[in-house]
């Protein structure tokens, strides 16, 4: 058939370019320590940054709020899907991540891409101007095509060059949208000067601290609050499948920003609200993440981290200038870095290859993802398979 031999066609070149993407199994709970496709593993893969996906107290949170609420939640949150989980994690969240605005007020949503696509359709559009980092996360830059606002990419974290857009610019509404952390490099975007930015020129500075919340800033509360930044122009949004170790996503803003939001963030509006007994236990990972155990959990995650850097700086290729878990290598061309992947599998180590289009053409790496679960033999063992791989030898 004519329309199946042009997905096939499209699928070899795919293999052509070691480009085809393939899922593996995970037959045990998210880990450091996991069972994959039968073989057990050490996994640097997750984005379980502080070890939380498989804590007795959130599977136990789950299975509660189950028990009370049922398995779905039935309806959209404007349709009867919105229940006491949802609004209690709503309101606890405004509180814990909400220091950066008078007013705060937090709206959750089922998953991180969901809530970057709602936040920037219903705050940008036609005669909009969205300026976003040219390494942003695939959702903030599919939400920024639907929005239809004139879209403008600036080179990565180049805030000289985003200056003189915005300085060029007549646009009666401007967003700024930015990650926090940068999920394929790892390092902060330069948030300070973004803000500095937004209030002169009157824009909304839009921050997906996705890979951030839970394990940076005082308590776990975000790269917004490390930096101490505090504007009515910040909008922030934090995901839960990554340090929270659950899943679904929150936008905390201005209670006049997330009021709009309600009214026309249509993946808000036309969806069916996630289970209630996810929300229920988010709010248990947040006792966690803002709890002594929390904190306990980040100091040895800076600590691996620490170690890793050091580790990478002595290998034959180009480690990313990192200091957050993510801990990125960059081999260059796909067929290498798969290779690598495959040495590394071999080992016993799941270290994920990152290709085109996640990454651009010529920086195809291996992401080495840290979590609170690792232990310091876990990273010397990652070590003396770097070693020998380097050295050519058997794996």
């Amino acid at each position: 058939m004519y329309l199946l031999d042009t997905l096939r066609e499209g699928l070899a070149e795919l293999d052509s370019r070691g480009l085809r993407r393939h899922r593996r199994i995970a037959e045990t709970a998210c880990a450091a320590h996991m069972r994959v496709d039968g073989r057990e593993i050490v996994g640097f893969a997750s984005n379980d940054y502080l070890g939380l996906a498989a804590h007795p107290a959130l599977a136990a949170a789950v299975a509660e709020g189950a028990e009370r609420y049922g398995a779905g939640s039935g309806g959209s949150h404007l349709l009867g899907g919105h229940s006491r989980a949802h609004a209690q994690l709503e309101q606890t969240l405004a509180a814990f991540c909400g220091g950066f605005v008078d007013a705060p007020r937090a709206l959750s949503f089922c998953t991180g891409y969901m809530a970057n696509v709602a936040t920037l359709t219903a705050l940008a559009g036609r005669g909009t101007t969205l300026y976003s980092d040219a390494l942003n996360h695939a959702s903030l830059i599919d939400g920024a095509r639907l929005s239809r606002a004139d879209v403008q990419i600036y080179p990565h974290a180049d805030t000289d060059a985003l200056a003189a857009m915005l300085d060029a610019s007549d646009a009666g509404v401007k967003l700024i949208v930015t990650d926090g952390v940068f999920s394929m490099d790892g390092n902060v975007a330069p948030l300070a000067t973004l803000l500095a930015l937004a209030e002169r020129h009157g824009a909304w500075l839009v921050v997906d601290d996705a890979h951030g919340f839970g394990v940076l800033g005082p308590q776990g509360r975000g790269v917004v609050a490390e930096l101490a930044l505090r504007s009515p122009h910040l909008v922030y949004i934090c995901t839960f499948g990554k340090a929270a170790g659950v899943a679904g996503a929150a936008v905390i803003a201005h209670e006049t920003v997330i009021e709009w939001l309600v009214q026309r963030a249509r993946a808000y509006i036309f969806t069916t609200a996630s289970p209630p007994a996810v929300a229920h236990a988010v709010s248990a990972s947040l006792e966690l993440i803002r709890g002594d155990e929390g904190e306990t959990r980040r100091a040895h995650l800076r600590a691996l981290i620490e170690r890793t850097r050091a580790m990478l700086r002595a290998s034959h290729w180009q480690p990313v200038d990192s200091h957050t878990a993510i801990q990125p290598l960059v081999i260059g061309d796909n067929e290498t870095t798969l290779a690598l992947a495959a040495r590394f599998d071999a080992e016993g180590l799941w270290v994920p290859a990152i290709r085109p289009p996640t990454v651009p053409v010529g920086t195809s790496r291996l992401r080495i993802s840290l979590s609170a679960g690792h232990s310091f033999d876990d990273l010397a063992r990652l070590e003396n398979a770097l070693s020998r791989i380097e050295a050519g030898g058997n794996a």
